[in-house]
């Protein structure tokens, strides 16, 4: 059993020479596996493969929060979690139920115009974890550039303190307090423990 992430760029074109975000995506997928599973295509659409299935949900939202450090710049993320029957040379060349569910869902939150949503085969497991997704999408869609970017800099470095996360900021110490409470972090993380305890029942 695999997942995968599907996702597109909102209001790329806005922002004029691709390479204003572009630069941000690459690092971003880079940083969550090797470049053999993740691509880019037609201009601002991607896939990414991310083997463990538990990590799903906090590899999205990192995805999320990295986009967002770009003013103006939001991103659609369907989550695809099943079997794997095919491995190709590109990850869009691969195929299986997660890349079927992925594909497929991101298609449905551009007609319903939401940014977060999860495919299983579970119906009722899909029904509560897309209940909990649009609750988190209430804070995370509204996120400032300064609040993603404490969301990345908390996921990429998950033991460290906050003076330690202000140091790398250059703010200081109740800055980075202040900017993760606005951001929602600790509701976040619940409900990613709360996803990868749902998750390990599959």
């Amino acid at each position: 059993m695999t997942s995968v992430i599907t996702g597109d760029i909102i209001k790329s074109k806005t922002k004029g020479a691709p390479e204003i975000w572009i630069n941000t995506l690459k690092e971003a997928l880079s940083y969550l596996c090797s470049d053999a599973y993740w691509e880019i295509y037609r201009g601002d659409s991607f896939q990414i493969e991310i083997k463990d299935i538990h990590q799903s949900f906090i590899s999205a939202v990192y995805i999320k929060a990295c986009i967002k450090t770009v003013k103006g710049l939001d991103v659609r993320l369907a989550i695809g979690i099943g079997n794997k029957t095919y491995q190709g040379n590109k990850v869009s060349e691969s195929n299986g139920e997660a890349f079927v569910f992925s594909g497929e869902t991101l298609e449905t939150l551009k007609k319903d115009k939401q940014n977060l949503r999860i495919k299983t085969k579970h119906f009722n497991l899909n029904k509560e974890l897309n209940l909990y997704f649009k609750l988190a999408l209430t804070f995370m869609d509204n996120w400032t550039v300064n609040s993603a970017e404490i969301v990345k800099l908390s996921i990429e470095n998950t033991n460290a303190l906050q003076h330690e996360l202000a140091n790398m900021l250059g703010i200081k110490q109740d800055a980075v307090s202040k900017r993760q409470k606005r951001a929602a972090l600790d509701h976040i993380l619940e409900i990613d423990i709360m996803y990868r305890h749902k998750i390990s029942e599959l």
